[in-house]
């Protein structure tokens, strides 16, 4: 598959894979940003891109820079397919200290393209819902937490 991708600003990195097996593709801060703790930033990254129809663009956190404290607040960022926009990686600092500075040109989050399946949803009574063991249960209802 190929995505087509666009520089808008002349000082932005194409998105590269750190090996032929990697899953992601690493995107880079196009400017220095300082990442405030418990505060969202979003970080620019001076590309567009043109995710093929059917499919998602899904950013994710960087795991060394998930290890030191930041933590991107929405979990996994999907980037829609009619998407057009500048790619941002919403970022928030967890660790030590007041904050984080990011280099220009560092490496901040990674983008995976997956496949999105075509649903639809039907209403019906909640009788008509399949059961299982869980049930109604909910977060810890394992008993592990």
């Amino acid at each position: 598959m190929e995505v087509l991708f666009a520089k808008l600003d002349s000082e932005a990195s194409q998105p590269t894979q750190g090996t032929k097996s990697a899953a992601g593709w690493d995107l880079r801060a196009l400017e220095s940003t300082v990442v405030t703790k418990g505060k969202s930033t979003k970080i620019r990254t001076g590309l567009a891109v043109a995710i093929p129809e059917g499919w998602e663009g899904q950013i994710r956190s960087r795991s060394s820079l998930g290890a030191k404290g930041m933590i991107m607040p929405n979990g996994v960022g999907t980037i829609d397919s009619d998407y057009r926009g500048e790619l941002m990686v919403l970022a928030t600092w967890i660790g030590e200290g007041d904050c984080i500075e990011l280099a220009k040109g560092e490496r901040i989050a990674q983008m995976l393209i997956a496949p999105v399946p075509i649903t639809t949803y039907r209403e019906v009574s909640f009788e008509e819902l399949s059961t299982t063991e869980r049930g109604e249960g909910g977060f810890g209802s394992s008993g592990r937490f």
